[in-house]
């Protein structure tokens, strides 16, 4: 825990090199009366220990180029005489034996040991981490422009404000916070500009501290850090993950919301992803979907969408109830942002494994995920879902939840992912023949032969797919023939460009057209004659018979008119 010693402060007009003198002199007579108690012997021994470390840290500050030009320094240098001043006062308390109760001075010399270290660590950080140089205003020559001057100055300050927070008693840093949360809300650039690895590591301390306030105002800027994206490999590097978990699950109010929003934008890297789940994140994020408000709660679900994402940890979350959960999201989440995750993740969970896909089926997800296609939300997430689920279902329970005509709508007006997500749902549900007569019969052939024509490979080969599979039906076959862009938009997929996945399955298709002598004709006035000599060269399944057919009856269609 990071810990809270209160000092006073010191105003005084002395100059640094003052300060130093004043803490140089008292360090002999410290050691001197503290060599002189009898009471409390190990506690003294401690204390003189310390005692005898300070002067190589004022050495080590006072030979420091930038030593007298830096306030770090001289606040750290009173800091010093008043723990001093403290050493002799007790000391001689001691050697008088005239405490309150030797508890209570048992803790007064705890107390200030524990400042002695405080000092000992800040001088240490003054010069290892390279703070006074840093904080120094640099020099500006005449010929620097007044933007260049106001940059430095305003880099300057920012680097001093974010020094404070590794120096010093914890109400400094809380002081530091507050103009550091004030300054991030009108210069975030500059103060991304500046920070360092040191800083980082500062603020992933704080969010230790025993005070809510500090915790709440620093988990703020470490929030306003990942949202960035300029920083999220030293905030993981530098061990803020379990303090979130943490602040998520205990946290004050708006502690809570904005853990779980940096955990939201954290976890979008798979590593980050699977050592939330080794901190034991799930419960505090499934608790805060559960619970929290309708940021939290938003923010919650994208975290274990992201979590979903990986296949390895996808059973830890079953085991955590999150099927249920996220079917609850589904139905009932506050924001539609919630709704949206939801079925994101359930896409996720349902995308390889059986028996999460039955629990999703035995917990009601099918219906929710059918009335959130329905709603305003993009479609595409939740006809993954029902896509991955499809396949596990009869027909008929499908059919009593209306999930044909909400394929339609998909097909007529979602997305190129929702299409592509429906005419895979197809593929997967034509099982009899039966089923691919109701998927005809529901209006589903008009929308795959449009959706030949999209823009994306893989929508042209989902739908190209789809088709080949209605078309092994001969009733189908006759509806795809009424359709005038059919033979056009299949022979365009004949193109034998390696790129082009979708050919296989618009040999297919045309294959079980050839036999009718009105579709013959336009496949060859379209092209595909040349094509498919090339893709019978490439050896694609059903190409050479095509051709045959096609090249059969042009020779028959010749002689007939000689």
């Amino acid at each position: 825990m990071v810990e809270e010693k209160e000092h006073g402060n010191m105003i005084d007009d002395r100059t640094a090199e003052e300060w130093l003198v004043n803490a140089q002199e008292l360090v002999p007579g410290a050691l001197s009366k503290a060599k002189q108690v009898k009471g409390f012997p190990g506690r003294w021994k401690m204390i003189i220990s310390k005692l005898e470390q300070i002067p190589s840290r004022l050495s080590d500050l006072s030979t420091h180029p930038c030593f007298s030009k830096n306030t770090l320094c001289k606040e750290q240098l009173q800091a010093v005489s008043k723990t001093l001043n403290e050493v002799i006062e007790m000391a001689e308390l001691c050697i008088h034996e005239k405490y309150e109760g030797k508890l209570r001075m048992q803790s007064n010399l705890d107390s200030l040991s524990g400042k002695l270290d405080l000092n000992l660590r800040d001088c240490g950080l003054l010069i290892k981490t390279g703070v006074l140089g840093e904080v120094t205003m640099p020099s500006v020559s005449s010929s620097s422009s007044s933007t260049d001057q106001s940059d430095n100055s305003s880099h300057s300050n920012i680097r001093e404000l974010l020094a404070r927070l590794q120096i010093g008693h914890l109400e400094s840093k809380h002081k530091a916070l507050d103009t550091l949360v004030e300054i991030m809300k009108e210069d975030e650039k500059n103060v991304l500009n500046v920070l360092g690895r040191s800083n980082i590591a500062a603020l992933v301390q704080l969010l230790t501290a025993t005070s809510p306030r500090i915790r709440e105002k620093t988990v703020t800027v470490i929030c306003s850090l990942a949202e960035s994206g300029s920083c999220e490999n030293w905030l993981v590097s530098e061990g803020v993950l379990p303090p979130l978990i943490r602040l998520v699950e205990s946290g004050s109010p708006i502690g809570k919301e904005k853990a779980t929003i940096s955990l939201q934008r954290l976890s979008m890297s798979s590593e980050v992803a699977r050592a939330i789940v080794g901190h034991g994140g799930i419960r505090p994020l499934i608790e805060i979907c559960q619970g929290g408000d309708s940021v939290s709660q938003a923010a919650g679900a994208s975290t274990l969408k992201n979590i979903s994402g990986v296949p390895e940890v996808r059973q830890a979350l079953a085991e955590e109830g999150i099927v249920r959960l996220m079917i609850n999201l589904l139905d009932c989440g506050i924001l539609l942002g919630s709704k949206e995750y939801a079925a994101e993740c359930l896409q996720n969970l349902t995308s390889s494994n059986e028996a999460l896909r039955r629990s999703v089926i035995s917990e009601g997800g099918i219906p929710s995920l059918l009335g959130y296609l329905d709603g305003p939300l993009p479609q595409e997430p939740a006809m993954g879902a029902l896509r991955n689920l499809v396949g596990s279902v009869p027909i008929e329970s499908l059919e009593a939840h209306g999930f044909l005509p909400r394929l339609v709508h998909v097909l007529r007006s979602g997305s190129v992912g929702a299409q592509q997500a429906g005419a895979s749902a197809i593929c997967r549900i034509c099982n009899s023949d039966e089923v691919k007569k109701m998927v005809a019969d529901a209006g589903c052939i008009p929308l795959l032969i449009k959706m030949l024509e999209a823009k994306t490979n893989s929508a042209r080969e989902i739908a190209a797919q789809a088709l080949s599979t209605l078309m092994t039906l001969s009733h189908n076959c006759r509806e795809v023939k009424k359709d005038d862009k059919s033979v056009p938009n299949l022979v365009q997929l004949l193109d034998p460009n390696p790129h082009n996945t979708a050919k296989k399955y618009a040999v297919s298709c045309l294959l079980a057209l050839s036999s009718s002598k009105k579709c013959k004709k336009p496949m060859v006035s379209y092209g595909a004659i040349g094509y498919l000599k090339k893709l019978t060269e490439m050896d694609v399944t059903g190409a050479k018979k095509l051709l045959e057919r096609l090249e059969r009856g042009r020779l028959k269609s010749l002689f007939s008119r000689k």
